[in-house]
């Protein structure tokens, strides 16, 4: 997933040296790096919660609150020097296909055997897709 992260990342800043400005660049770049380190904690913070960790559950809340504290920390300090707004905004946000491809390409293959209803069969009817659940008699009267 980080490596996701990384050919995004390196890729809007060589075109944002190129297009925009250095300036714009180095601060793309300084918050794809300020995001993979925040990934990286708060990957490492779920999985030793949810898998068993040694720490214990006090330490690993303080954890999680002193890195959104130094991520926040961080962000101040670039501002403060000067970088560009929405460099630094693009280059947080440049996880997000990472994330989204990596689960994509993570995703279970479908199973040609697994049972499926027919097409026509009623039961299609009494599910809304909307709301994920079957339909009451209210959601018809809320539909006329």
């Amino acid at each position: 997933m980080l490596g996701f992260s990384l050919a995004f990342s390196a890729g809007a800043a060589a075109a944002s040296w190129a297009l925009v400005s250095p300036r714009f660049a180095g601060s793309l770049a300084l918050g794809a790096a300020l995001e993979a380190l925040n990934f990286r904690g708060l990957f490492g913070y779920w999985q030793r919660a949810l898998l068993g960790g040694e720490q214990a559950g006090w330490a690993r809340f303080a954890g999680f609150g002193l890195r959104l504290v130094a991520l926040a920390g961080a962000i101040w300090a670039a501002l403060a020097l000067g970088a560009h707004p929405v460099g630094l905004l693009i280059g947080l946000s440049l996880v997000v296909p990472g994330v989204v491809l990596a689960a994509w390409r993570a995703r279970p293959a479908p199973d040609p055997e697994a049972p499926a209803l027919a097409a026509d069969d009623p039961s299609w009817d009494a599910w809304n897709p909307w709301l994920a659940h079957e339909r009451d008699a209210e959601d018809d009267e809320a539909e006329r």
